[in-house]
């Protein structure tokens, strides 16, 4: 069911869980899934298991790229301006939520911020297509391995979220991109753990191997759970009924099958794509780079209107400009590197 006009107990439930006054139109996605209940621990757990994901196997092969100097300022900028990107995001919308329209998904700030086609045809896609490329990523390598659940006041909790993730972040991003890089040099592959199990021989015990392989399937479950919110919605929005309970048999059939059939579709996507990673270099060059480092400059702008003397709203400016040039060279490189894997490889193929 798309949208229902809720009766008295909906708008209860809906008012209690997410903090803000129902709307006119209330669907079953926003209230089943979009629960602002949160702690300060839950954004930390949020944040840290969909950032500190099995993609930093890839850094050592990122800096064998870069070199010392690059990869590691390359690493310390991304840090640096991802935090201050969040911070900027959940001012605006403690902002919204003050002014009573506390949005809980990515199109709804742009949608007011910046206007409903930018949220309806620019963000709302982006976000849906990295987030469910995510999850066909986290399957393609399971195969070799959030803002609105938070609940109010949204600025302070997302803080302390932040610290907790970037504590972790710094820890592991950074060991694992300088120890691979230091041991591997400019062998270190798409994932370093590739480099202990290369000419049929492994360079470490078969026990740990093992464990570290379970270990990784873990935390690609972990991630996949995360990334797959956003399809959630959209298809409880579409089946399940908000009118009855959350865990009625109805909703709860129903809501099974949805969520098994996205499982098995980008299943199924990871399998037939084995060149997938440069598939995820284009949804990072369109998405990630622009939802991260471009919107949170730009909505921060549009909704406070700091000076323009001012070293804020210049800074902002330079970021947003420099990241929309990043994106323009990432979606040129990675676009030419599936042209040429697209030579090599085919589809379902077993690499």
């Amino acid at each position: 069911m798309a949208a229902v006009v809720p009766d008295s107990s909906t708008d209860s439930i809906f008012g209690k869980e997410n903090g803000i006054q129902p709307p006119k139109q209330l669907d079953a996605g926003a209230l089943f899934v979009l629960k602002s209940k949160g702690s300060w621990l839950h954004c930390g757990y949020h944040l840290t298991t969909s950032i500190v994901a099995p993609v930093l196997l890839s850094l050592p092969f990122a800096l064998s790229l870069l070199g010392w100097v690059g990869g590691v300022v390359c690493l310390i900028l991304a840090c640096l301006v991802t935090f201050y990107s969040y911070n900027l995001l959940s001012a605006v919308l403690e902002h919204h939520a003050q002014l009573g329209q506390r949005q809980l998904r990515y199109r709804d700030v742009a949608t007011d911020v910046l206007g409903p086609r930018w949220g309806k045809y620019v963000v709302g896609p982006l976000q849906f297509g990295i987030c469910y490329g995510a999850v066909v990523a986290g399957s393609l390598l399971g195969g070799q391995s959030l803002k609105a659940t938070i609940a109010p006041p949204v600025k302070g909790k997302m803080f302390k979220g932040l610290c907790v993730c970037y504590s972790v972040i710094l820890v592991t991003y950074f060991s694992v991109a300088i120890s691979g890089y230091w041991a591997f040099g400019n062998q270190a592959m798409g994932t370093v753990f590739s480099n202990f199990m290369g000419n049929g021989q492994t360079l470490l015990p078969t026990w740990f191997l093992m464990m570290t392989n379970i270990f990784i399937l873990l935390q690609i479950s972990a991630v996949t759970v995360v990334y797959l919110q956003p399809t959630n919605e959209v298809f409880e929005k579409w089946f399940a009924d908000p009118k009855m309970d959350q865990f009625s048999y109805h909703n709860v059939v129903r809501r099974l099958i949805s969520r098994s059939i996205s499982v098995i579709i980008g299943t199924l996507i990871a399998a037939m794509l084995p060149f997938f990673g440069d598939v995820m270099a284009v949804f990072g060059a369109f998405g990630f780079i622009p939802l991260d480092f471009i919107f949170p400059m730009v909505v921060y702008n549009v909704t406070f209107k700091p000076s323009k003397r001012g070293l804020v709203f210049w800074g902002n400016t330079f970021i947003a400009v420099a990241s929309t040039a990043l994106s323009a060279v990432g979606a040129i490189a990675s676009v030419r590197q599936i042209v040429i894997d697209a030579k090599t490889y085919r589809l379902f193929a077993n690499v």
